[in-house]
């Protein structure tokens, strides 16, 4: 796969997990090319991985070069002016068509001048980049007719699917800002123009090309979507801050592997406990500047997870201070910072302002305690339920703890002690010896994939027959090189993937395919890696490979016979891995 689109996660590499999510994006996307597919809206907090999550999509769909041409625009959080804006949409569609068509990937990124994209139209008899280029440089003026800029750039996704009969994604990123951000005056002098969401009304129910969304702030994001956009005519799809509990010890690894962070598989399992699976958390963690983290000790995870919540320089805790800080503006008092408090820590049930007055004890109207509410589910700290008046916390734990850290001594009169509440959840966790040690062994088929590479990358020198049985050659390895998910293809253009791809400095190769079934792998699973191995060979004829199949769920009889003919070595479980 190509990354022509730079994803903000850094390396792609770092990218874990998702697979619910993207199972239900891959099917949504199958049926844009049949017109089925309906625009949708991602609502997420910041720092839940939505912006790479699309960047992610854009990437694939430009790789498959297939029906559908992706486009990726981010709204900026700063102030533009609105002819400016017109031609930076259109030249960043228009650059990113013309990369597809070309396959071209740095046309992604470094953007076509108008000028540019008129020859390009002109040298492919592309009329409509001709005219829009011509009107773009005619009316950028001052006195141009900017209202006409935007009505050619906005929709141009949407004209040139329908006029050269293909289909379009359109993922605008951070739609949001568009609605504070864009000025009608050079200077920034008048009022910005709150209505521009509304260019997109009639084309977020286009069928040819329909429109990804996301935003930050879950509130603001919806109160535009149904104030312009109209209720029905985009999904609404959220996204959870947290990963599955497999997908965030493969995080916690894959981080700490990067990042050159020293951990052991116990720690690892505590981080990934602590951090409740969110990657974000995860990463601040993994990367924290606190000068006393050691990471592969017990002690050391707690301190480290607790500076990041509590320290207001850590990254995590200025991610939720943004949030709370913006939220206090509008409701700063000690009632409105208790019902937050409450909301989020009983966030499992919705509260009615009466329940909240009688709770807490306030001394306010319920009609003022619900204005207050009102303004905290407008800053996304808390969520309104089904009716008018019921409201709850966001079920967001890392929220619930900064939080605590923030405003529980001056509602409470007590610090919290969250290094020893998280001792006690180690503690319970330790108690429970079955429950760490199922955790390490009941890890998914990706996740013991990486475990294995992490292992070749850090002993680099060593036996095949070390990690594997029925190794022929146990000469030590000298690793230079580890991939994972190594592609490779067969004559006939079919794209062959190999789980482990090892290189050593006698070259020897090492491939390796890794499994994680509820049922012993069977002949025909080993027989198509034997497929790889033979694909691999044929192009690489002056390497001896070596090959080895890692089935968590074991062999069947007839497998495991045929890896021993064709010197497969085999291994059914992952060796104590020491970082």
């Amino acid at each position: 796969m190509q990354y022509p689109l730079t994803e903000k996660i850094g390396d792609p590499d770092l990218f874990v997990g998702r697979e619910k999510e993207f199972f239900r994006f891959n099917k949504w996307l199958a049926n844009i090319p049949k017109r089925l597919s309906k625009s949708r809206v991602i609502m997420a907090r910041r720092k839940t991985g939505k912006t790479v999550f699309v960047q992610r999509i854009f990437n694939q769909i430009w790789s498959a070069n297939g029906m559908v041409i992706p486009f990726y625009f981010e709204f900026g959080e700063h102030k533009i002016w609105y002819p400016n804006l017109a031609i930076k949409y259109y030249c960043t569609f228009a650059s990113q068509y013309i990369s597809f068509l070309e396959r071209e990937p740095k046309l992604v990124e470094k953007l076509l001048s108008l000028e540019q994209i008129r020859e390009y139209g002109l040298s492919k008899s592309i009329e409509d980049f001709v005219d829009d280029a011509d009107f773009m440089l005619k009316n950028q003026a001052i006195d141009g007719n900017h209202d006409l800029m935007w009505d050619i750039a906005s929709t141009a996704p949407h004209r040139f699917s329908k006029q050269y009969d293909h289909r379009a994604l359109v993922i605008l990123d951070e739609f949001q800002y568009i609605s504070t951000f864009v000025y009608p005056d050079q200077n920034y002098q008048l009022s910005h123009i709150e209505t521009m969401p509304g260019s997109f009304h009639s084309l977020s129910e286009s069928k040819i090309a329909p429109m990804l969304i996301t935003g930050s702030y879950a509130g603001w994001l919806l109160q535009i979507i149904h104030e312009y956009l109209e209720a029905g005519r985009v999904k609404e799809i959220p996204m959870s801050p947290y990963l599955t509990s497999d997908e965030g010890l493969e995080a916690v690894y894959k981080y700490a592997d990067f990042y050159q962070e020293p951990i052991t598989n116990e720690t690892a399992v505590l981080i990934n406990e602590l951090c409740m699976s969110d990657a974000f958390f995860i990463a601040s963690v993994v990367e924290s500047e606190f000068e006393n983290k050691k990471l592969n000790t017990e002690d050391g995870v707690i301190q480290t997870v607790n500076y990041e919540i509590s320290h207001p320089k850590a990254e995590m805790s200025l991610t939720w201070g943004e949030y709370l800080d913006k939220t206090l503006e509008q409701v700063n008092d000690i009632h409105a910072k208790s019902m937050l408090l409450l909301l989020n820590k009983e966030s499992h049930r919705y509260w009615t302002p009466q329940q909240i007055k009688d709770t807490l004890n306030i001394d306010l109207e319920p009609n003022v305690i619900k204005r207050k509410l009102q303004a905290l589910v407008a800053s996304d700290v808390i969520e309104r339920g089904i009716s008018d008046s019921q409201f709850r916390g966001l079920q967001d734990g890392t929220l619930n703890l900064v939080l605590r850290n923030r405003f529980e001594e001056e509602i409470k009169n007590f610090v919290p002690n969250l290094k020893e509440e998280f001792r006690i959840q180690i503690e319970k966790l330790k108690s429970e010896t079955r429950q760490l040690r199922g955790k390490l062994n009941s890890v998914s088929g990706k996740l013991a994939e990486h475990l294995l590479a992490t292992t070749f990358r850090s002993k680099k020198r060593f036996a095949l027959s070390e990690i594997f049985q029925h190794v022929v050659d146990k000469t030590p390895l000298n690793l230079t090189l580890v991939n994972e998910r190594f592609h490779i293809q067969r004559k006939d253009g079919k794209l062959m993937e190999i789980d482990i791809m090892a290189e050593s400095s006698d070259e020897r190769v090492v491939l390796v395919e890794v499994k994680k079934t509820q049922t012993k792998i069977g002949l025909k699973i080993v027989e198509d890696f034997q497929e790889k191995v033979i694909v691999f060979g044929k192009a690489h004829i002056d390497k001896t490979i070596l090959s080895a199949f890692l089935s968590l769920g074991g062999f069947t009889e007839d497998a495991k016979e045929f890896c021993l003919e064709h010197r497969i070595a085999l291994a059914d479980k992952l060796v104590d891995f020491g970082f």
